[in-house]
């Protein structure tokens, strides 16, 4: 019988390519000890998935989704207009535009179907999955407390580094 907690955070992106970014997301989520999956999830080759796995997604016990996406970057829109939970988006840079198309595209979304756009890339990725994990902890203590220490072990990483 499997024991692990089911997974409060979904981590999707577009196809694999994608993986080498999203996996900064993957790491903080697993340093918080954040119950999470990922998934490929297309929404242009995998529409109907795409559409299955959001819509379903808050009934399976997911608070948040994290959906990964480069060039015309319609994953994160796309997944936020089939469900009321929170959703981030990270842009992936690909292509002669560096992000910038994936960035505007994740931002730009209408009223009432919100998209939290995070960074071109990498370090948008890690802050996904910082943010993901605030959200969750805002109603989980014990996750909140593993925040709470990770932000007073920086602050006194800092505070200790003396410049000569």
């Amino acid at each position: 019988m499997d024991e692990s907690p089911k997974p409060l955070v979904g981590v999707i992106m577009g196809s694999r390519t994608d993986l080498p970014v999203v996996e900064k997301c993957l790491a903080v989520l697993e340093q918080l000890e954040v119950p999470h999956e990922k998934r490929i999830v297309s929404a242009h080759r995998t529409p109907d998935l795409m559409a299955e796995y959001a819509a379903a997604a808050a009934e399976r016990g997911l608070k948040v989704i994290v959906a990964a996406a480069g060039g015309a970057a319609h994953l994160p829109g796309m997944v936020a207009a089939y469900t009321s939970l929170p959703v981030l988006g990270i842009p992936v840079p690909i292509g002669h535009l560096g992000g910038a198309d994936a960035l505007l595209s994740i931002a730009q979304m209408p009223k009432g179907v919100p998209v939290g756009t995070l960074a071109v890339g990498a370090h948008g990725s890690a802050n996904a999955g910082w943010l993901a994990a605030r959200i969750v902890g805002a109603f989980d203590p014990a996750l909140q407390a593993r925040l709470d220490a990770h932000r007073a072990s920086e602050n006194a990483r800092i505070r200790a580094e003396v410049l000569e």
